[in-house]
């Protein structure tokens, strides 16, 4: 984290740089350095909030804030009317959490620790609800190649806005689960890992002030994917899956890490697969609900999305299922999406 804090010095960089218009994918390249320690610097202060809070409603907003990077960036492409890109994002995010940063935790956890363990009854809760997201989120895509295409114009669009309207309500149902009904699922011995370095005030104001600087620089990045790709011959797709969600979420992929080298196996995966759920629960039907204001955004995937949705996340239920992990598991992971990876690359 400390390492991230130098890469502050591109926000006014960037800020300079878009008063003296510097070509688009110039100012890409300052945003996506600007954004990146903006977003640690978020998690940390929603870490801080989190003792005063409790570790519980601390660890629902530190989910919450680790995706709102990611929202922020979808709103902006969703204004300019990059749908591509936003549908792209939300598939990337999944995949990069439950391959990427789950694959690179397994790894390095277990070269240091050889074998780890997690809570098995929170995975196989966490993992059937993966598996059902997944499919929702697949349903209108699948729906869109099977139907008639005389029918599309009348019963797609809805049919999008109604599955976005049910992952929101199994979201909130979810929070009801892990909070109320089920919360000794979820407790876990509580662990003195540090102190308050800030106060609740200082805290909030952090929080605000990296959220709005985060808007800024989304703005300035969104504005130059068309450039990055024509300029560096990467397609829209390759730069929503790959690209902005590394951006979006290098804090958070570093933090999961951290912890598994920690030997805190079970904090690492629930960043990854419980921000997975989060950006297809909450993010993805928000972002439904936006569109409406304007242009309606369906959800409906290419068939590789469609294909490299499914199998990260079959892949990922196969893995943890056992409640353990080792270093191979995670190179399996990470292979499997740095082969999805090279496909996107040169789709």
């Amino acid at each position: 984290m400390k390492v991230l804090k130098y890469l502050l010095i591109f926000i006014p960089i960037s800020i300079i740089g878009e008063f003296m218009n510097l070509t688009p994918t110039v100012m890409f390249v300052l945003a996506a350095l600007s954004i990146i320690p903006l977003a640690g610097l978020m998690g940390e202060a929603t870490e801080e909030i989190a003792f005063y809070t409790g570790s519980k409603v601390g660890g629902f907003l530190n989910a919450t804030f680790g995706n709102a990077t990611e929202l922020i960036i979808s709103i902006f492409a969703l204004k300019e009317g990059l749908f591509d890109v936003v549908k792209a994002s939300i598939a990337g995010s999944v995949i990069g959490n439950i391959l990427l940063v789950l694959g690179a935790s397994m790894l390095f956890g277990g070269l240091k620790h050889k074998n780890q363990t997690f809570n098995k009854q929170v995975i196989e809760v966490s993992s059937s609800m993966l598996l059902f997201a997944a499919i929702g989120l697949c349903i209108p895509a699948i729906f869109t190649y099977t139907i008639s295409p005389s029918l599309l114009n009348t019963k797609y669009e809805g049919l999008s806005i109604i599955v976005a309207i049910i992952m929101f309500i199994i979201y909130i149902l979810s929070l009801v689960f892990s909070f109320y009904t089920h919360k000794d699922i979820y407790s876990s011995e509580p662990e003195d890992d540090g102190h308050v370095k800030w106060s609740l005030k200082k805290s909030i104001f952090i929080l605000a002030i990296a959220t709005i600087l985060i808007a800024i620089e989304s703005e300035f990045l969104i504005s130059g994917v068309d450039s990055l790709s024509e300029t560096l011959g990467l397609s829209e797709f390759f730069v929503g899956i790959i690209v902005i969600p590394i951006i979006g979420n290098a804090a958070e992929h570093s933090t999961a890490v951290v912890m598994a080298i920690k030997n805190k196996m079970d904090v690492a995966v629930e960043i990854a697969i419980g921000s997975s759920l989060q950006i297809i629960l909450f993010v993805a039907p928000i972002l439904i609900f936006l569109s409406l204001l304007s242009t309606p955004m369906s959800i409906v995937f290419n068939s590789f999305e469609l294909v490299s949705l499914i199998v990260s996340v079959l892949i990922v239920n196969r893995v943890a299922s056992d409640g353990q992990s080792n270093w191979l598991e995670g190179v399996q992971l990470l292979s499997v999406y740095f082969i999805i990876a090279t496909g996107f690359f040169i789709l």
